[in-house]
């Protein structure tokens, strides 16, 4: 079958990707920015990429590509990108599919929804009510699959769990971790989600998709913590108001304060399948939630994460797209340039520059970068605790601690990372192997663009810091491999 696929750099799209290619159907997938596009499919025949916003309907034209398509998942999402506003973005992005869809002359549309209480929701479980209301008033024949907590290795909901239940021994939480919810495996989602691909039985049919298991956050954090080897007790306060709910999960998670403020509202309902449709769908029993976390963890063991929420743009701000950041200015800028001649082979020096962030730090006064992380924490910022992906691997548009990957070519030994920490102004740090007259040579260049007179007094208060912190990471980095 043809498939036209939205969202395929998000945490859902990304493994959805592999299994559509994988059961032989071609694939258009329509991304915001094809830089952030990275497919490891052996059938490139059967993939065709395309560049579109859904909020810029004039972007979706499809000439270049088949529009004779049987299928269009929608599975975009907005709400890590705004605490107020999503919904508006949601549904003004549905609209402009559905009448793209019309013109694809798409035969069925499949949507991932949220599993919705009537007695009452949170603004992000309305918004996508208001999204299934758009899809299912279109016209053509639709699918509506509707899932609670998603459970996998980078999902938002597991790596949240993780934080709280491997950082604390002792929680004092709020009173919705007695909301009981039914979480699914990111695996079941999947086969759920092929599975009603072109099935007539489930044309124009919103149903709910679970787990075996109905818990409590509580209960989950318990279990978690079993299934970990940890002991682990929880309070639970009636005290704490949604407020600092989601300052507690900012400050403790590395979740952004939008998208904690947004999972808080959504906690505080109960969502419980009606019928849970999941082994009806798929034919395969449904992992249960201790299941879930233990493929997880395989899965982070192998280093084979393949997609985080992490890695989507609106979890750290507004932007659809990193293109115009990726030409590095050169007037009214800053520049702090280091080079040092390598000292090992030029593979250990790109091992070095791909192993950089997440654990294995920033090679040199890394304690000065978990402060500069914790100053962001404070100010609003993402912090440090984000990390990285894969502990091998970058690509562009991947999250590496407070910075974007904007361009990895280890071809060309280049590194280029945009700055989203909160700064008065736009940085930028550069990697690059550079050759002259037989002598390779590591170069480091850090860019910042200040913004006012703020910027400038900002840059020139860390300067003396740059002097010790990026000499003797560049001379490091340069000098032996820092990375197994």
């Amino acid at each position: 079958m043809k498939v036209i696929l939205s969202g395929g750099t998000g945490y859902i799209g990304k493994r959805l990707l592999p299994a559509l290619l994988e059961a032989g159907h071609e694939v258009t997938c329509i991304v915001r920015d094809r830089r952030r596009f990275q497919s490891h499919s052996t059938t490139p025949g059967k993939l065709s990429v395309t560049e579109g916003d859904f909020l810029r309907p004039e972007t979706l034209s499809l000439a270049d590509a088949d529009t004779d398509a049987d299928i269009a998942f929608y599975l975009v999402h907005s709400m890590s990108s705004a605490i107020d506003s999503f919904e508006e973005m949601e549904v003004q992005s549905a609209r402009n599919f559905v009448a793209a869809a019309k013109s694809w002359d798409i035969k069925q549309i499949i949507f991932l929804s949220g599993l919705q209480n009537s007695a009452s929701g949170s603004p992000h479980l309305l918004s996508r009510l208001k999204v299934e209301q758009v899809l299912i008033q279109s016209g053509i024949p639709y699918t509506i699959l509707r899932a609670g907590i998603i459970v996998g290795s980078g999902s938002a909901s597991f790596e949240i769990i993780r934080d709280l239940t491997e950082k604390l021994p002792v929680m004092v939480t709020p009173r919705w971790l007695n909301t009981r919810c039914q979480p699914i495996a990111v695996r079941d989602v999947i086969n759920s989600l092929i599975s009603v691909m072109m099935h007539t039985p489930v044309f124009n049919r919103v149903l709910d998709i679970g787990g075996p298991d109905v818990l409590t956050y509580k209960q989950m954090l318990l279990q978690y913590a079993e299934a970990r080897g940890l002991r682990r007790k929880i309070f639970v306060l009636p005290l704490m108001t949604p407020r600092l709910s989601s300052y507690w999960l900012y400050f403790i998670t590395s979740t952004s304060y939008k998208l904690a403020v947004n999972l808080v509202n959504s906690m505080k309902v109960e969502v419980v399948c009606r019928e849970n449709y999941t082994e009806i769908l798929t034919g395969i029993k449904p992992l249960t939630y201790k299941e879930s976390i233990s493929l997880a963890f395989e899965k982070i063991a192998r280093h084979h994460v393949v997609s985080s929420w992490k890695d989507a743009l609106v979890s750290s701000s507004r932007r659809s797209s990193l293109k115009e950041y990726i030409a590095v200015p050169e007037f009214g800028c800053f520049h702090d340039v280091r080079q040092s001649e390598i000292k090992c082979s030029t593979g250990d020096i790109i091992a070095n520059i791909w192993g950089v962030g997440g654990d294995n730090g920033w090679y040199y006064a890394d304690f000065l970068w978990k402060i500069r992380g914790y100053i962001d924490k404070a100010a609003g910022g993402i912090g440090l605790r984000r990390g990285r992906t894969n502990s091998d691997e970058i690509y562009a548009g991947d999250a590496l601690d407070f910075w974007r990957v904007l361009l990895a070519d280890k071809s060309a030994g280049m590194l280029l990372l945009y700055a989203e920490m909160k700064l008065p102004g736009e940085a930028w740090l550069e990697y690059k192997l550079i050759e002259n007259k037989g002598v390779v040579s590591l170069r480091q260049t850090a860019t910042f663009r200040p913004r006012g007179l703020s910027g400038r007094l900002y840059w020139y208060a860390v300067w003396p810091l740059h002097q010790f912190i990026f000499k003797g990471m560049n001379r490091r980095m340069a000098a032996a491999r820092l990375v197994p």
